[in-house]
């Protein structure tokens, strides 16, 4: 029910109400919907629905709204003990949703983040094994053209390619003994 209040200054000057300052004590962040419908013999019915539509979660929409009904007086003396608990359930939900989400998220992020340092490093791999492989096939050809000593200064450093500082070493082994026998220059 869409209602203007138009309060006459003589009536309801000095009527007080310490509803919203009960309202403000719940301590939620949230949006309320109130919607009051008079019934018969001085009862209503009073439905509340909390949202918070800062969550992103669209479950949050699940949440259906309070129904409350009685008189004026039970209303007035049961209302807040009766939504207070519930909200706070509820504004409690929407806080762990939007965290759910966030964490979500980042956890997303440091996902593809991960992935794209994991493809980072099997590209620089790839591009060292193809160096390796190539100064070696250099090596290979001046080995087989019999030039030793080019063959020697022509080995990748074993700094340069950890993973293969053995086969390094071994070849500049094999190099050196081949250089050095005599005759042979």
């Amino acid at each position: 029910m869409n209602a203007a209040f138009f309060f006459h200054h003589s009536n309801y000057n000095k009527m007080t109400t310490n509803f919203f300052a009960q309202l403000a004590a719940l301590q939620v962040e949230g949006d309320w919907q109130l919607t009051i419908k008079a019934g018969t013999h001085n009862r209503m019915i009073v439905s509340v629905l909390f949202q918070n539509e800062k969550v992103g979660d669209n479950a949050r929409k699940l949440i259906p709204p309070m129904i409350l009904k009685g008189t004026t007086e039970e209303l007035d003396n049961g209302f807040f003990a009766s939504i207070g608990q519930p909200v706070k359930q509820t504004a409690a939900l929407f806080v762990n949703m939007e965290q759910y989400a966030k964490a979500q998220e980042t956890a997303r992020l440091q996902s593809r983040m991960e992935k794209d340092k994991q493809e980072v490093a099997k590209k620089e791999k790839e591009t060292g094994n193809k160096k390796y492989e190539a100064a070696m096939k250099k090596v290979a050809e001046l080995e087989t053209a019999g030039k030793y000593r080019e063959a020697y200064g022509q080995l990748p450093k074993p700094a340069d390619f950890p993973e293969q500082e053995q086969a390094i070493n071994e070849k500049k082994q094999a190099l050196l003994e081949k250089f050095e026998q005599p005759g042979l220059f």
